[in-house]
């Protein structure tokens, strides 16, 4: 994907780096010397638009039989220990959607002391409520560590919501705070992502 000229974004870097990661099939083809690789169809452009503290990209890829379309949003934020983290949102149009499964959220964030491993605990929320939500930790991302929230749609949808009401989500794993990340910009972010990816999202963020 062509979104070099992105990179000194933090938050899009790491939506860069997640969609490489999630979507393997997406990045450029590579070739040897001994094969020729026929030509790629022309390709659009990464959309990339801010809303408040939250940006979106949206990177479209022509398969040559559908248009594929990866849609993420992410903000930066600091850890309770001043350390540097990132949220992010991220599903493909050739994904299972809303209603059926929601953006899958991932953190990465420069603490070593958070827990790892398959299943830690983990809340998300405010003083209005808190979604209990299973993380488990995966290959670090621009070298911070990183959590990927279960995805179990019942779930993802409470923690959306808690998303879309709170003025800033606080984060915790056990109890470790993680962050309070601000959610300026969210709700429109996020329904730029069924925009662009063709969801509804009345459910979170009518």
């Amino acid at each position: 994907m062509r979104i070099s000229r992105l990179a000194d974004l933090s938050a899009v870097g790491t939506l860069v780096v997640l969609i490489g990661l999630s979507f393997p099939g997406m990045a450029l083809a590579q070739t040897t010397p001994t094969q020729v690789a026929p030509a790629a169809p022309a390709q659009a452009e990464p959309k990339l638009e801010t809303f408040g503290r939250w940006s979106t990209l949206v990177d479209e890829v022509d398969t040559g039989q559908d248009i594929r379309k990866t849609c993420a949003a992410s903000t930066a934020f600091v850890g309770t220990g001043g350390e540097s983290g990132t949220l992010t949102l991220i599903i493909s149009n050739g994904d299972a959607l809303p209603p059926d499964a929601y953006p899958s959220l991932t953190i990465a964030v420069d603490n070593k002391g958070l827990p790892t491993g398959k299943t830690v605990a983990a809340t998300f929320g405010d003083d209005k409520g808190r979604v209990g939500v299973k993380v488990h930790s995966d290959a670090p991302i621009n070298g911070r560590l990183s959590w990927t929230a279960d995805n179990q749609a019942k779930t993802s949808l409470a923690l959306l919501r808690a998303m879309r009401r709170a003025s800033a989500l606080d984060v915790a794993f056990g109890d470790m705070p993680v962050a309070s990340i601000s959610m300026d910009g969210f709700t429109k972010a996020y329904r730029n992502l069924g925009a662009s990816c063709g969801f509804p999202t009345a459910d979170v963020a009518p």
